[in-house]
């Protein structure tokens, strides 16, 4: 099917990809060479922002049902308070982190898509692909080894950090790899010093210990096993990560069984474009870093879904103008940067070796985190909710104090901006809102004024950003927006 869209790679990425396509009536065929749905559970934080965009499609009440809420994050060092951050004052129906399995999340992202006739092909390799002007042809391996060739659309890369779509391209993935191995796991244990709704950071001089609770008796543990060798790092049993615990943590906790545990080192990278002709990359794919703030799958899968509504309207014949695909690697790679400085600074704080630095980190967190405007920017970029697109392509006009590209705050019990069958974009306004979308009845739905909107049309993305706002009277000025990107009415 021409019009079909391929997707390399069933996790959390993949699956997000292809349920926002599905749900917008485009063709998707999901594939991953693994047999069967993994059982580990590698990321663990589902973000405000993330839980925001999956409300469109229905999957974060589930999503939610399914993990513990943490509203408050706990830095100490020493056993001393360094400083304390309230998640629930970030600005969201949803104010606080998420910790749930992600095989639990993939779970729901697998029952919601199968509600859409969707089901992923599960031990189908991708050998190969060739593109052209007209489309793109894939080389597909089955479960049986048979192969043969079929055409798509487009190829959207889920396929993680060794991605087999990343090396047929030949992009290149520069960065650096960080020289400290690490170790995580998830375990059920007694003694743990906070609620199960505070995570908690133990800065040692040794090395960072973090606790991510899952459920009273559970936690993702991570903690630094020192400078990397030649051999690549072991993961710790139960014993020995006892130990660890013992002589980094506040001691009294106890671990009373292991679920899973691995060893990794932490790399930088990201490719230079998301896109290559009829090819995107998204999640690990195009971007991984360190793990501190738990922002991986999270910024993944909101690349997903920033592509899908885009996609969606050029397959569909409701836009058709270049920019918009090529804003989606405008947007999201400087997204991307952003993620991995952000999570290497904090892993380099928490990292530091040198005594009077460790005393210097503490003094100075003590003091800049216990600012109300400094754990605001801090929660609102762990939370996404203060990302946004100030230099997209797809920004229309401004008037007022609108930012451009700024996040729309969502309001609980309202229905989300871009859910439904299709991708519309909402125009907030009276009389005139309605007259934009008699336009553009194909693209644009009218909606009520917010109550932060004054006496403006605000139009907002079917992915719940601002795309333009201009004064009631001046709806015309947003007529010409729609006919660049290439619009039906």
């Amino acid at each position: 099917m021409k019009e079909q869209v391929l997707i390399a790679g069933a996790g959390p990425v993949g699956l997000t990809m292809a349920l926002e396509l599905a749900r917008y009536g485009v063709p998707v065929r999901i594939i991953d060479k693994i047999p069967e749905a993994t059982h580990t559970s590698r990321a663990v934080a589902v973000w405000p922002r993330t839980l925001e965009l999956l409300d469109r499609s229905g999957a974060a009440a589930d999503i939610i049902a399914s993990g513990n809420k943490v509203t408050v994050a706990n830095i100490l060092s020493g056993g001393r308070p360094v400083a304390s951050l309230s998640l629930d004052q970030i600005p969201s129906p949803y104010p606080f982190a998420l910790m749930v399995p992600q095989y639990d999340t993939e779970a729901v992202l697998r029952r919601h898509l199968a509600a859409h006739g969707v089901t992923p092909d599960l031990g189908v390799e991708l050998l190969g692909f060739e593109q052209d002007e007209d489309g793109l042809s894939a080389r597909l391996r089955k479960p049986d080894g048979t192969e043969r060739t079929e055409p798509y659309a487009f190829l959207v890369a889920c396929d993680g950090a060794h991605s087999v779509v990343r090396h047929h391209l030949g992009l290149d993935f520069k960065g650096d790899t960080l020289g400290i191995d690490w170790t995580q796991g998830d375990f059920h244990l007694s003694g743990y010093p906070f609620p199960s709704s505070q995570m908690a950071i133990f800065w040692h001089e040794d090395g960072p210990l973090l606790f991510f609770p899952m459920a009273p008796d559970r936690a993702r543990i991570i903690t630094s096993l020192g400078p990397s060798t030649a051999t690549p790092p072991v993961a710790l049993d139960q014993e020995a990560f006892q130990k660890m615990i013992d002589a980094r943590g506040p001691g009294g906790i106890t671990l009373t069984g292991t679920e899973w545990v691995s060893a990794f080192r932490i790399n930088e990278r990201q490719v230079e474009n998301y896109r290559s002709g009829r090819v995107f990359l998204a999640g690990d794919a195009a971007h991984i870093h360190s793990p501190a703030g738990g922002q991986g799958m999270n910024t993944g899968m909101q690349d997903a879904i920033n592509l899908a509504w885009k996609l969606a309207l050029v397959i569909r014949g409701l836009a058709s103008a270049p920019a918009l695909l090529e804003s989606y690697d405008l947007e999201r790679r400087p997204v991307g940067a952003l993620v991995i400085a952000a999570s290497g600074r904090m892993t380099r704080i928490g990292t530091l070796a040198d005594h009077t630095l460790q005393h210097v980190r503490d003094f100075v967190a003590h003091v800049l985190m216990g600012l109300s405007p400094v754990q605001r920017a801090i929660t609102g970029l762990m939370a996404e909710v203060s990302i946004g697109y100030p230099d997209s392509p797809l920004n229309g006009p401004f008037q007022g104090e609108a930012k451009a590209g700024a996040r729309v705050r969502p309001v609980a019990g309202e229905v989300p901006f871009g859910a439904g069958e299709t991708p519309l974009f909402t125009a907030c306004g009276g009389s005139e809102a309605a007259e934009l979308a008699a336009r553009f009845p194909r693209l644009v739905a009218a909606a009520s004024p917010r109550s932060d909107g004054g006496a403006f049309i605000l139009l907002v993305r079917p992915d719940g950003y601002l795309a333009a706002q201009v004064e009631d009277a001046d709806w015309q000025e947003l007529v010409p927006y729609f006919q660049q990107i290439g619009a039906e009415r």
